[in-house]
């Protein structure tokens, strides 16, 4: 029944991941804490992040911008193996300050740079590649951080989900690498992350048809509702722990 739950989850994780490029580490990790323990739970995120990722490429291949992905990637592999590796806990209510507060500011900063045409130049990625790379091996996923800059690159639909995916494919390859080399990836949990990855590959391609029927504009709307909502709960979540 456990597994069932997970894959019930996975499937919802994997679809809603699917539509707005990030949010599946949110809604599978805590259910993974719950069934496996945290000590097991971010490895097979890690695992399952990887199929994830995998089918939202295989899903939009065709659009894929893969001097943006060479561009976020290449710093970001090494900067993820390193976050995978350091001790340092970073206190997790600042954490969701610095991102909550991103979150929202991205909103106007993203349509004033759309008023007046101007889009991210190609090396600001790479910036972005190596904080988020590192920040990602330490916690779950930096997805929030990762998609609104993607957008201001002036990606969008299917090339900001499948560019963005293409770029987190490699800095949660590096993560998982580096899981199992500090023996943290027994084959056992190898395993319990492909079951709990099935459903969010499936989930992907269940979303495809969904993003087909947005437009530019309506996605773009749908994307900055998400990420005032996504900003919101993490001041709060930080308000109350605080």
């Amino acid at each position: 029944m456990i597994y069932l739950f997970v894959l019930t989850v996975g499937l919802a994780a994997g679809i809603f991941g699917g539509i707005v490029g990030t949010g599946t580490s949110i809604m599978l990790l805590p259910v993974l804490a719950y069934a496996f323990g945290p000590k097991q739970a971010v490895p097979i995120m890690a695992i399952a992040a990887i199929m994830a990722n995998a089918a939202r490429i295989m899903a939009w291949w065709r659009d894929v911008d893969w001097r943006a992905v060479a561009a976020y990637a290449i710093p970001g592999v090494p900067a993820a193996a390193l976050g995978a590796r350091t001790l340092l806990a970073l206190p997790s209510s600042a954490v969701d300050i610095a991102i909550g507060v991103f979150l929202i500011a991205m909103i106007p900063l993203r349509r004033w740079f759309a008023a007046r045409n101007v889009t991210l130049p190609l090396w600001s990625l790479a910036i972005v590649g190596a904080v988020a790379g590192f920040l990602t091996g330490i916690v779950a996923s930096t997805g929030p951080i990762t998609v609104p800059i993607f957008m201001s690159y002036g990606l969008t639909r299917g090339a900001l989900l499948g560019t963005e995916a293409a770029g987190s494919l490699a800095v949660y390859i590096s993560k998982t690498l580096t899981f199992r080399r500090f023996d943290a990836l027994p084959l056992d949990i190898i395993l319990k992350g492909l079951i709990a990855g099935s459903s969010l590959f499936a989930g992907a391609f269940i979303a495809k048809r969904v993003v087909l029927r947005f437009d530019a504009d309506t996605f773009r709307l749908m994307m900055e509702g998400l990420m005032l909502l996504a900003g919101l709960s993490m001041l709060w979540g930080a308000a109350v722990a605080g």
